[in-house]
C-alpha cells in the first residue's frame, strides 16, 4: 500500500509539472495586433480594460477575454480582416449580460472601499463615497467590477451600491440631491440629532424628498429615509450654482482636512493617500479629476520643473518622485498643493503643510529634493478633467 501510495504521489507531481512546464510554454499569438490596439485605446488598465488573447486552432484563431471598450474590439477584428485573418469571435463586450440590465449603481453607503481585486483582503484600490454614481460592468460571487466617474476600474461588494436599471438610473439622477459639506457627520432618525441612520463625509449627495425647517428629509439609493441638517448641507443645484472655483477656495477647503489620517488608497474625509487628498479637493469644488497622481501629472498645464516657485500659484499642483535617467523612465510617487507663502499642503502620515523655505519650522528637505514639476489645473481645458457645472454626472 505505501509503495501504491507513494507511486500514485509520484504520478500527481509528475502532472503538476508537466501542467505548469505546459502553461509556462504556452505560445501567444496576435500578438502585435493586441499590443497595437491595447496601446491606441488602453495605455492605462487603471481605466481601461481590454484584456484579449488570441488561440491558434488550424489556420484560424480564437479570440478571448473580455473588454468595457467596444470601439477596441471592433479595430482589433477590423485589423484582423484588414490582414485576411480568420478567426472565432468569444469576446465578451462589457458589461455582462449576467447584470440583466442593472449596468448602473449609486454607492449607498458613507465611503466605499473599491479594491483591486473581489476580496476584503485585496488592496484598496481606491474609494467612492455616498452618492457617486458608476457604472457596472460583471459581477463575480458577491463582488461588482464597476467604473468611477473619473474612469477608475475595480471591485465593490454588494453591500457598497445599490444597482439601477436604465429607467430607475434615470430617476434617480433626475431627482433633486442635497450635498453635505462638513468633513464629517451623520444623518438622522427624526429631524432632532438624536437616533442615527447613518454616517456621512464631505461631499455625500442624497435625493431630497423635502424640507423641514432645521433639517432636508432625504432618502439613501437603497431606499432609506433619514433627516441631514441644513447646517452642515446644502441643496445642490444651489451649490453647483453658486461654485466659484478660485485660489482661495481650494487653499479653504485643503485647510479644512488638515490632521486627516493617510490611507493608501482613500479619497474620502476618513482617510486619504497624497493624490485622494488633491482630488477631493477638487470634487469639494466641482471638478473631478484623475485619481492617481502618475494621472494627474499629464492633466493642465506645466508651469515649472525648475524649481522656480515664484512663478506657482495656489491650487497649482506639485509633482514628486523619480526623475528620468539614461537606463530609468520618471516615476511619479507623490502630489501636494500649493498654498502660497513658500508652502505646500499634501496627505502624507496626515494631511499637513510643508515648507520649501529651509528656515521654516515644517522645511520638507526630503521633497524638495525629488521634486519633479508643477502642474496648473484650475481652470484647465483638457478632457480628463470634469466641470460638474458643465457635465451632469450626478
Amino acid at each position: 500500500m505505501k509503495e501504491l501510495k507513494h507511486l500514485l504521489q509520484f504520478i500527481f507531481v509528475g502532472f503538476l509539472v508537466s501542467a505548469c512546464t505546459v502553461d509556462q510554454n504556452k505560445t501567444s499569438y496576435l500578438t502585435e495586433e493586441l499590443q497595437e490596439i491595447k496601446l491606441k485605446f488602453a495605455p492605462d488598465k487603471r481605466v481601461a480594460l481590454f484584456n484579449v488573447s488570441a488561440d491558434k486552432q488550424g489556420n484560424s484563431y480564437i479570440l478571448r477575454g473580455e473588454s468595457n471598450m467596444k470601439d477596441a474590439v471592433v479595430a482589433f477584428k477590423d485589423e484582423l480582416a484588414s490582414k485576411n485573418i480568420s478567426y472565432v469571435d468569444s469576446i465578451e463586450v462589457l458589461p455582462s449580460m449576467e447584470l440583466k440590465g442593472k449596468t448602473n449603481a449609486v454607492i449607498t453607503i458613507s465611503v466605499a472601499n473599491l479594491r483591486s481585486n473581489p476580496k476584503h483582503s485585496a488592496e484598496l484600490a481606491t474609494q467612492a463615497t455616498l452618492g457617486t454614481p458608476v457604472k457596472v460592468l460583471k459581477k463575480q460571487g458577491g463582488w461588482y467590477y464597476i467604473q468611477t466617474p473619473d474612469n477608475y476600474l475595480s471591485w465593490v461588494d454588494d453591500g457598497g451600491i445599490t444597482l439601477f436599471n436604465t429607467a430607475e438610473f434615470y430617476l434617480w439622477k433626475t431627482n433633486p440631491k442635497i450635498i453635505y459639506n462638513n468633513t464629517y457627520g451623520h444623518s438622522y432618525v427624526e429631524p432632532n440629532k438624536t437616533a442615527v441612520v447613518s454616517d456621512l463625509v464631505a461631499g455625500s449627495i442624497l435625493q431630497l424628498i423635502k424640507k423641514t425647517a432645521d433639517f432636508y428629509h432625504v432618502r439613501y439609493p437603497d431606499g432609506r429615509e433619514a433627516y441631514v441638517s441644513k447646517k452642515e448641507s446644502e441643496e445642490y443645484d444651489s451649490w453647483l450654482l453658486k461654485l466659484n472655483v478660485s485660489q482661495e477656495a481650494l487653499v479653504e477647503t485643503s485647510q479644512t482636512l488638515k490632521g486627516v489620517p493617510y490611507l493608501w488608497g482613500g479619497t474620502s474625509t476618513k482617510g486619504m493617500d497624497c493624490s485622494g487628498f488633491t482630488k477631493t479637493i477638487y470634487f469639494l469644488n466641482g471638478m473631478i479629476i484623475p485619481r492617481d497622481a502618475s494621472q494627474q501629472v499629464h492633466t493642465g498645464q506645466q508651469v515649472d520643473e525648475n524649481q522656480n516657485f515664484q512663478s506657482l500659484q495656489k491650487g497649482d499642483l506639485l509633482f514628486f518622485g523619480r526623475k528620468a535617467t539614461d537606463s530609468t523612465k520618471e516615476k511619479v510617487v507623490h502630489v501636494g498643493m500649493w498654498i502660497g507663502n513658500n508652502e505646500f499642503i499634501h496627505a502624507s502620515n496626515m494631511v499637513r503643510v510643508s515648507s520649501i523655505d529651509s528656515t521654516a519650522k515644517n522645511y520638507d528637505a526630503y521633497n524638495l529634493n525629488r521634486y519633479l514639476r508643477t502642474k496648473r489645473i484650475l481652470k484647465a481645458e483638457d478632457k480628463d478633467l470634469v466641470n460638474l457645472k458643465q457635465v451632469s454626472i450626478y
